[in-house]
This record gives C-alpha cells, structure tokens and sequence, in this order.
C-alpha cells in the first residue's frame, strides 16, 4: 500500500529469513523496484530495531521493536498492514508485487497503542458489507426475478391457467426489484468507498442491470392496453429485454463471487439454485409443447372430420337432387 512503511521478510535459498525496512511509494506501484531504504517520518528517522525473521513449518514469522515519538505520530492510531507476497529477487533482496486480490486490501486494522487489545479491523465492515450486497442481490435478482418470469410465461394461459398469476408474478418482481436495489446500491459505497481497487466489468453490469430492470418496473404504469395496435410489439420487447437481463445477471453473480472468492460454498449455492430454475423451466417447456402439439393434433384430427361429414352430406344432397 502506497505510503507503507515496511518490514520486509524475504527467505533465502539457504532456509533464512533476511528481514529489512523499506519505503513503498507511488513508483513502485508502477513498476519501479523496491529496494531496502531508510524509514523516514515527518522528515526525521524512523527508529526500527532487533528485526529478525524465522521460518515455522510454512509460516514466516517478522519480528521488530518500533520506537514511536509521541509528539510525531498518533500512537491512539497506529495504521498496521500486512501481505504475503510470492517472488523475489533474493541477491538484491527486492519483493515483487503483491497479487491485487480483495483478501490483499483488506489486510489492515488500526491500533490504539494507549489501550491494551483495542483494535479496529478496517477490512473488517467492508467486508460484511460485501456478504450482505451479495445475499441481496443472489434473492433479489438471481432468484426472485426468474421465478417472476417462470410464473407469467407458464401460469397465465398456457399450459396452466391460474387466476393468481399476476398478482405473484408482480409480488415477485417488486420484492426482487428492491432487493436488488438495495444490493446494487450497497455496491456502489462499496466501490467508492475502495480507493486503492475497482472492478470495472462488474460494476458495468451492475449499472445495465439496474437501469434496464428500473426501465422493466416502470412496465406498471406504462403499459399499453391490450386492445392498443402496438401492444404486440410492446410485448415482444418487453420479454425480450427481461430474458437478456436474466442472462446478465447470471453472468454477474458469477463476476461477483469470483471477486470476493470465498469458499465454494457460495459458488455452488448459486449453481444449484439455477440448475432448480433450470429444471423446473425445462420442464415445464416440454409439458408446453407437448401440451400444444397434442391441441393442434386434436384440432387437425376434429377439422378433418368435420371436413369429411360436410362432404359426405355434400354428396348426400348432391345424390338426392339428381334422383
């Protein structure tokens, strides 16, 4: 983190630990090396002794005495990072880059030196924060939104009719819109409140679903009646852009969990509620048409006979007039 001032442990080839104080600035983030440097405050030395670093099994342990001058540095807020860091040039003891994870950003917390065991994990809210945004939008617009679409497109006429279709449909909708509302904009603090790192592929998409699923909601007062001429072609697109959005937040889910990493859990919690979703559309898409093709079976079939009875007495009345 930029501004850190850092005891570095590298280990050598030898099994060692060569612990050393460095500096990291904005040119390192750009690509300039971090070499072992004096650690300055406010102009004047920064006092680090008795560093040392030691391999446990596969843990390095960094230890150092920091002599902090009360009257330089706010010891009630003492600004702790840590990384892990997975190359190095060993000769001129130069760490490498860290990986710009959201695990690698959130390691910081806050001492307050004056009062024993008082900490502040910074990390610590953003990340509920995030665990909430994702529970949000995974109910919102991962589940209740399909689930809305399911019902009008099976249980309005065909092939099921139910009366109550409309009022779940758009029970389903309005919950899942605010759930999802509130989700996104949890996202967007999340994503100001993140200086040092932005995603800026989910945070697209997270605006287009938003926009076009407020632009879908306003459908409840801006629909035309359906004796109006252009209502068909209202209805076309207003399924269209409701399947693409179920598409968009597929994909986005997946952007977003991929983001946070947590254990597969969450991963497979999602696969499985579309594999439901799924399975329960295939389903009911197969009962659709086989449902229509035996109607029309059936329709061919009776016009077929009601062709052949008309011209049986076609010919009846046909004969007796010749007689």
């Amino acid at each position: 983190m930029v501004g850190t001032r850092a005891v570095i442990g590298i280990r050598q080839s030898n099994g060692t630990v060569q612990a050393n104080l460095y500096n990291i600035t904005s040119n390192n983030k750009v690509g300039c090396e971090l070499l072992p440097s004096k650690v300055e405050l406010f102009k004047a030395e920064f006092r680090v002794q008795d560093m040392t670093g030691e391999v446990s099994s596969s843990y390095i342990t960094i230890s150092a005495t920091l002599e902090l001058n009360n009257q330089l540095y706010n010891v009630e807020k003492l600004n702790h990072v840590w990384q892990v860091g997975y190359n190095a040039d060993l000769e001129r003891l130069v760490p490498r880059i860290h990986h710009f994870s959201l695990q690698n950003f959130d390691s910081t917390e806050t001492f307050n030196m004056t009062c024993e065991g008082d900490t502040l994990g910074v990390g610590h809210n953003q990340r509920y924060f995030r665990t909430v945004h994702g529970i949000l939008n995974m109910v919102g617009w991962g589940i209740l939104l399909p689930v809305g679409v399911i019902v009008a497109r099976y249980f309005r006429k065909f092939p099921v009719r139910w009366n109550h279709w409309f009022g779940v449909h758009l029970g389903c909708q309005i919950v899942g819109y605010i759930l999802g509302t509130t989700g996104w904009g949890i996202g967007l603090w999340l994503g100001r409140a993140s200086r040092h790192y932005t995603f800026k592929t989910h945070r697209l998409l997270g605006i287009f679903i938003f926009t076009f699923t407020t632009l879908q909601m306003l459908a409840l007062r801006l629909r035309p009646k359906p004796h109006d001429d252009y209502r068909k072609y209202w209805d076309m697109y207003h399924h269209f852009l409701g399947y693409a959005l179920l598409a968009v937040i597929s994909v986005n889910m997946f952007q977003g969990i991929a983001i946070l990493k947590p254990n597969t859990t969450w991963k497979w919690a999602y696969i499985a509620i579309l594999a439901a979703l799924g399975v329960a559309t295939l389903t009911l898409e197969i009962v659709t048409w086989t449902k229509f093709i035996k109607e029309k079976k059936t329709k061919r079939k009776n016009k077929n006979d009601s062709n052949r009875e008309n011209q049986q007495s076609q010919s009846a009345t046909d004969n007796n007039a010749t007689k």
